[in-house]
């Protein structure tokens, strides 16, 4: 049983900052490439950051490019999105996934996190 658990999220003000986390559990954690995506409401589900297995190569939403980066300690089994520079509309509900079915930037994803609430206030 695949388990991923995220943390991190909370409420914070425009411009700053928050890293969230997501342990991964019942999987060999390196052999899979990870992404966050978040939902806001009213609206679909987005792709927001992947990485490869070995987090050599690292993938961004046009809209985070610059602001957010994803990581990982395979050694933790645990992969990271550190977010600064915050805006109103980066609000969402973000959920890190495991194993992409195609690509790592698109779902399907095999796994995913029940999700961390990220607000920011203007």
């Amino acid at each position: 049983q695949v388990q991923l658990v995220e943390s991190g999220g909370g409420l914070v003000q425009a411009g700053g900052s928050l890293r969230l986390s997501c342990a991964v559990s019942g999987r060999t954690f390196s052999s899979v490439p990870m992404g966050w995506f978040r939902q806001a409401p009213g609206k679909e589900r987005e792709f927001v950051a992947a990485s490869t297995r070995s987090g050599g190569y690292t993938y961004y939403a046009d809209s985070v490019k610059g602001r957010f980066t994803i990581s990982r300690d395979n050694a933790k089994g645990t992969v990271y999105l550190q977010m600064n520079s915050l805006k109103p509309e980066d609000t969402a509900v973000y959920y890190c996934a495991a194993e992409p079915q195609f690509r790592a930037t698109m779902e399907p994803y095999n796994y995913w996190g029940q999700g961390t609430q990220v607000t920011v206030s203007s």
